[in-house]
């Protein structure tokens, strides 16, 4: 009995071709990182931003089993890219000094979204995997933006909410199975998700006042609960109708 079944082999071709693809993403990562030192100041920043890239890039091989990644996933993967880096500088606050760039890291990044999904529709390659790396970016990036709005503006812990909760949402679908259910489609959620991004932005430029950066913090947050609060309320009366 051979040791790979055709299947098996062509299962193992279609992912070393989407590891080719991932592989030229890590060096385009190393690249940027040395097109920025003082975002990259410390070899800390590149080990981390490094790590998380590889990290990512582990579950795409994980959960793409379909070959080429597609030029959806492909500019979601350039977006990965810019998101390992923002991550790295966070390490010894080497952002601090180069704010300017991680921002405008920030805001590249958001702009992609907009254009992966485009792409997507345009050429009818909408998949779940896609939506989902898409989504899990987002998060991450939010994430991001509220760490580094802790240590610039030092608003307290619970800036990290912003970022945070989603990942509480989910890990509350772990034991209230009802939470887990799907969501409908809703401009509101989406609008909210761009607000957050937006109003972090702002709340991190060295022109704004630290109380105007408090101020649009809150108003992230608030919104991000009446969102929550308002799919919690919607998945609730789902169960208990079912």
């Amino acid at each position: 009995m051979p040791p790979f079944s055709d299947a098996s082999l062509y299962t193992l071709t279609k992912r070393l071709y989407s590891a080719v693809e991932l592989f030229i993403g890590g060096l385009l990562l190393m690249a940027l990182g040395k097109s920025l030192p003082l975002l990259i100041a410390d070899p800390a920043n590149g080990w981390i931003a490094v790590g998380l890239y590889t990290c990512i890039s582990f579950l795409v091989i994980t959960f793409w089993p379909y070959g080429s990644l597609g030029w959806a996933n492909r500019v979601t993967l350039l977006r990965a890219v810019l998101v390992s880096l923002m991550a790295g500088a966070l390490a010894a606050n080497a952002f601090v000094a180069a704010i300017w760039q991680w921002l405008a890291l920030a805001v590249i990044a958001l702009l992609l979204d907009g254009v992966d999904g485009w792409i997507a529709r345009r050429t009818k390659s909408h998949t779940m995997f896609g939506a989902r790396f898409d989504m899990e970016l987002d998060a991450l990036l939010i994430l991001l933006l509220c760490a580094g709005l802790l240590r610039l503006e030092s608003l307290g812990l619970w800036v990290l909410l912003i970022g945070g909760m989603r990942y509480l949402f989910v890990a509350a679908g772990w034991w209230v199975s009802w939470l887990s259910k799907p969501l409908f489609e809703s401009f509101r959620r989406k609008a909210i998700c761009v607000w957050q991004v937006v109003a972090l932005l702002l709340a991190l430029t060295p022109l704004t006042s630290h109380l105007m950066s408090s101020l649009l913090a809150i108003s992230a947050l608030l919104s991000l609960l009446y969102s929550f609060g308002f799919d919690v309320w919607w998945l609730y009366r789902q169960a208990k109708r079912t």
